[in-house]
């Protein structure tokens, strides 16, 4: 399984940006795909995640109503579209594959390496 996550950069407070994560390897019908980021000098958070069979989402309270997973079953494909973003959200963001339910770290085993975002005030 490898996940390859994309689309970091830099945006200035209130604008919008979105990540992708394409997923290779192996079939995910039986799983769901997550994201998490970790803000420096912080512990790693759960973002938002999605079920890839019947698509459904999972958010942190944090990111409610700003930030929509989704996914494309054709491209193996999750995506993570932000908006409203705040200097708060800057952080590297992570995708990975959760295994068993629950939405912290440890239900989750294949990582990808990251994408940085940058959010400036």
């Amino acid at each position: 399984v490898q996940l390859q996550a994309s689309g970091g950069g830099l945006v200035q407070a209130g604008g919008s940006l979105r990540l992708s994560c394409a997923a290779s390897g192996r079939t995910f019908s039986n799983y769901a795909l997550g994201w998490f980021r970790q803000a420096p000098g912080k512990e790693r958070e759960f973002v938002a995640a999605i079920s890839w069979g019947a698509g459904i989402t999972y958010y942190a309270d944090s990111v409610k109503g700003r930030f929509t997973i989704s996914r494309d079953t054709a491209k193996n494909t999750v995506y993570l579209q932000m908006s409203s973003l705040k200097p708060e959200d800057t952080a590297v963001y992570y995708c990975a594959r959760r295994v068993r339910v629950g939405n912290k770290e440890e239900s989750y085993d294949y990582w990808g390496q990251g994408t940085l975002v940058t959010v400036s005030s």
